[in-house]
């Protein structure tokens, strides 16, 4: 698969929208009107998995897809994601305190999330047709989706992949690849952000199991789609890019259950694709220089240099966070804030959960204005080639026979439908 391009979008809550508007801008590009997905292969998880399933679904009309994706990430409201009512957190609480406090005569392990995140499932089920990832393959629109969980019976990583007759599956020590068709119970399993919201059953080859969030365990998030045969690699970000070269605050205060929640969900979703990134960059400049043969260093596999692209927000998406906390349904901010001391100490958490319409509208503003300003750039990575087909990049898949983005128009069914 010759120039074939892979997307790839990790996790990150509801920070998962600025990757829908960097989306959006992506579809705006003439190529992308006419030429359709670029994008043959992807990968996602937490966020992106939703996000890459989304993309997955509507691909047979990418730029349709991609502005419906950015439609719907700006109408969320938090009772789309979770129950925010009395009852429902009431009930959670009780049963929180009675493990806490009496689990160990009365029979503990009956809390399972802070938060209750059922209503994803109805909201997913109503705005994704996964049943269309299966046509787009048989067409040609698409190589191959595959999106990660963690198997919290195992403690093993999980990539999920929906592809082409004859992909690749492998097997690592923490990692099993299982061939599936993907659900939307597989999206919701990977996005089940570790103690926030509840794991979910899934059926694997060897049996049935309960699944968290994907970004868990996976610390190589390029992987997958390398794997599968991108030679490009496109990924989305969810770090302020500038973030790391600030000069660090200091507090003498111990932290906050909320701080150190922030802290171990930038771990997760944040840390894993830059370093990520950083090591595949340094893989590429060892091959450049001829210090690594391409012939490969374990059992004879060829490695080959990879062209990367990464963009990630231009504003530090927690201090956006902190300046909306009060959107939230006042019940759970008053839940959540009571983790923290202030609005600052819960910024970083906040910024995973604020699934507000104001926050989102501005998190697609940030990606749309952020790929704007790169978008040369990113035309020029799409679609350069070395040699081949340039003005394709499906054609190197499906082998030169390409479905044009504009048959989409007779398509039966819908990957996002927008609300209303």
């Amino acid at each position: 698969m010759e120039n074939a391009v892979g997307l790839v979008m990790t996790g990150g809550g509801a920070r998962g929208a600025y990757q829908a508007g960097v989306l959006k801008r992506v579809g705006e590009l003439k190529r992308a009107r006419t030429q359709g997905n670029p994008f043959p292969i992807i990968g996602g998880a937490s966020a992106g998995a939703i996000n890459g399933s989304a993309i997955a679904t509507g691909c047979d009309d990418f730029a349709l897809a991609t502005k419906t994706l950015a439609d719907v990430w700006a109408a969320l409201e938090p009772s789309d994601i979770f129950h925010c009512g009395l009852l429902s957190q009431a009930h959670n609480s009780i049963t929180w305190i009675l493990d806490l406090s009496f689990g160990a005569i009365l029979g503990g392990g009956n809390a399972r999330s802070l938060l209750d995140a059922t209503p994803l499932r109805h909201f997913l089920n109503k705005h994704l047709d996964c049943n269309r990832i299966q046509e787009n393959i048989k067409r040609g629109y698409l190589y191959a989706l595959a999106i990660s969980a963690t198997n919290y019976n195992s403690g093993k990583s999980y990539l999920f992949i929906q592809g082409k007759k004859g992909h690749p599956l492998w097997k690592r020590i923490r990692l099993v690849t299982v061939a599936t068709k993907i659900t939307v119970d597989h999206v919701c399993a990977s996005s089940a952000i570790p103690m926030i919201f509840q794991p979910l059953k899934l059926q694997t080859p060897r049996g049935s199991a309960f699944f968290g969030d994907g970004c868990a365990r996976l610390q190589q998030p390029l992987s997958p789609v390398i794997r599968l045969g991108a030679e490009k690699v496109f990924a989305i970000g969810v770090r302020c890019g500038n973030k790391e070269s600030q000069e660090e605050a200091t507090d003498e205060r111990n932290p906050s259950l909320a701080q150190v929640l922030g802290v171990l969900l930038n771990v997760m979703f944040l840390d894993h694709l830059a370093t990520d990134m950083e090591h595949l960059e340094h893989l590429n400049q060892l091959l450049n220089d001829g210090h690594i043969n391409q012939l490969g260093i374990e059992g004879g596999q060829k490695i080959r240099p990879l062209e990367t692209f990464i963009i990630t927000p231009s504003v530090n998406l927690s201090d956006l966070a902190e300046r909306h906390q009060k959107d939230l349904p006042s019940l759970i901010h008053y839940f959540v804030s009571g983790l923290g001391r202030d609005a600052a100490s819960c910024a970083d958490l906040m910024s995973y959960l604020l699934f507000t319409p104001k926050y989102t509208r501005d998190l697609i503003e940030i990606g749309y204005r952020d790929a704007s300003g790169r978008i040369d750039e990113i035309e020029e990575f799409l679609y350069s080639s070395k040699e081949g087909d340039a003005e394709n990049p499906l054609a190197s898949v499906t082998g030169g026979n390409v479905p044009q983005a504009g048959s989409a128009a007779k398509r039966t069914g819908k990957l996002v439908r927008a609300r209303g």
